[in-house]
């Protein structure tokens, strides 16, 4: 089911919208309650791989990026 994003003309508060049919809209503002609603434009988010994390090596204790998810070290966590 897709998620679509629209905006209201009245209050221009934007919002997000599962749609359970490729026809099926929302039927007012969830802020306001007005009718008149534009479909925004939007991109989708592609999947990444995560980073290997701090961990496979001797120095992993003290390395001071193994808390942000990068290795620092050099090594080669697997």
């Amino acid at each position: 089911m897709p998620i679509y994003e629209y905006s209201c003309s009245a209050c221009d508060h934007a919002f997000e919208y599962l749609a359970r049919t490729f026809s099926d809209r929302p039927e007012k503002c969830p802020a306001c309650g007005a009718k008149k609603l534009n479909k925004r434009l939007s991109t989708f988010a592609p999947a990444v791989a995560a980073p290997k994390q701090c961990g496979g090596c001797a120095n992993a204790p003290v390395c001071p990026s193994a808390r942000t998810g990068g290795c620092g070290c050099g090594c080669t966590a697997s």
